[in-house]
């Protein structure tokens, strides 16, 4: 069964695998079927550092990705495959998913899919690289759990500029090495290999619109984008931003890549 890989670099793993990827220049907003999916929407406006870091001048707003991850849910969720994102993504309770357990294994999302916690570093990343994912309709493979050994880190862990201000004045400064922008981004070989067999698992006739409701209704759970922008519960516009709580027009724009 063919594939398509959406938010990912154009010179990345899955362009050199030969898969259907899209990348910045085709946008992953755009996609409408008919493969199963494998999808890296950008993380960086959903993890620690939402708001730009700890050296950032410009504040940014949580989730404000140009709606990246609501279309790449709505295309796992109703071509079928996974999403991958970076473990502790508050994503995932913008848009009332059940996060996974950190020991690992397969657990219910919500009324379309499954979740779980992995590390990244047991397929080859330099560094642990814990990853949360989200399935549909696939199946669900016993994964190499728990944490993996790496020296590596993604990042030194620092909060704000006063914080790392404050631990080098202290003389408690984390050293140690540090993984590349280019690194943090991609995705092993590997895991690539894992991600792509579950989206090949698809069954064969996705679930259309009406069928998802069903679904969503019949278990009292929310369908497609939870309090979506528009203001429409049910709204299947891939392009949506999401949650909005005030009135005020602020939905973001702009795209970006996720993964490699």
């Amino acid at each position: 069964m063919s594939v398509s890989a959406l938010f990912v670099e154009a010179g990345g793993i899955y362009p050199q695998l030969g898969v259907d990827s899209w990348d910045a220049e085709r946008d992953g907003r755009l996609y409408t079927g008919p493969n199963p999916v494998v999808a890296h929407p950008p993380c960086k406006r959903w993890g620690r550092y939402w708001h730009g870091g700890p050296s950032a001048r410009v504040r940014r707003l949580r989730g404000d990705d140009g709606g990246c991850f609501a279309a790449a849910l709505h295309a796992v969720r109703l071509w079928g495959g996974v999403l991958e994102h970076p473990a502790a993504s508050s994503a995932w309770e913008w848009h009332r998913m059940i996060p996974p357990e950190p020991g690992g294994g397969w657990t219910p999302a919500d009324a379309h899919g499954w979740t779980c916690h992995v590390e990244q570093g047991h397929y080859g990343h330099p560094a642990r690289k814990a990853t949360w994912l989200y399935a549909v309709r696939t199946e669900r493979p016993e994964l190499i759990w728990g944490p993996s050994q790496s020296g590596v880190r993604l990042d030194h862990g620092y909060h704000s500029a006063e914080e790392r201000a404050r631990a080098k004045a202290e003389g408690w400064h984390r050293t140690g090495k540090r993984t590349t922008a280019a690194q943090n981004l991609a995705t092993p070989p590997a895991f690539a290999q894992v991600l792509l067999a579950m989206a090949r698992s698809v069954e064969a006739v996705p679930l259309d619109l009406t069928t998802l409701r069903k679904r969503a209704s019949d278990t009292g759970a929310y369908d497609l984008d939870p309090w979506c922008g528009c203001g429409d519960d049910y709204c299947d516009d891939p392009g949506c931003y999401g949650r909005d709580d005030d009135d005020d027009d602020d939905r973001p724009s702009g795209h970006s890549i996720g993964g490699t």
